[in-house]
C-alpha cells in the first residue's frame, strides 16, 4: 500500500473552477482498481489551499493513475489556475483503518 499527499495552492478567485476541474480526476480515480482512497481536502483557514489524500495498492497503481485520461485532463485544466509546483509526499501506512470505501469490495 502507498499513500501520496499532494499540496495544491489555487490562484485566488479560481477556487470553484479548480474544484470543478478536479472533480474529473476525483471521479475517475475512485473507479481505478488500484485506488483505495482519493480525497480532496481544503485548509479551513485558507480556502485556496488544497490537499489531496490518495491511497493506492502500491507504486504500480500510482504509476498507472498518472497515465489515465482523467488525470491528464485534470492537470491540463488546473495548471493555469494553480500557483507553483504541486508538492508530493509519499508514505507507507503503519496504523490505518483497513476498510474499503462504501460500495467497494
Amino acid at each position: 500500500m502507498l499513500v501520496q499527499i499532494v499540496s495544491i495552492q489555487v490562484v485566488p478567485g479560481h477556487r470553484e473552477a479548480f474544484i470543478e476541474a478536479f472533480r474529473i480526476n476525483w471521479e475517475g480515480t475512485r473507479n481505478e482498481p488500484g485506488n483505495l482512497r482519493f480525497d480532496l481536502l481544503v485548509d479551513p483557514e485558507d480556502e485556496n489551499s488544497f490537499t489531496v489524500y490518495e491511497v493506492f495498492t502500491g507504486p504500480d497503481a500510482l504509476k498507472l493513475h498518472g497515465q489515465t485520461e482523467h488525470y491528464r485532463r485534470c492537470i491540463e485544466l488546473i495548471t493555469p489556475i494553480t500557483t507553483g509546483q504541486r508538492s508530493k509526499r509519499y508514505f507507507q501506512p503503519v496504523l490505518i483503518e483497513d476498510t474499503a470505501p462504501a460500495g467497494r469490495p
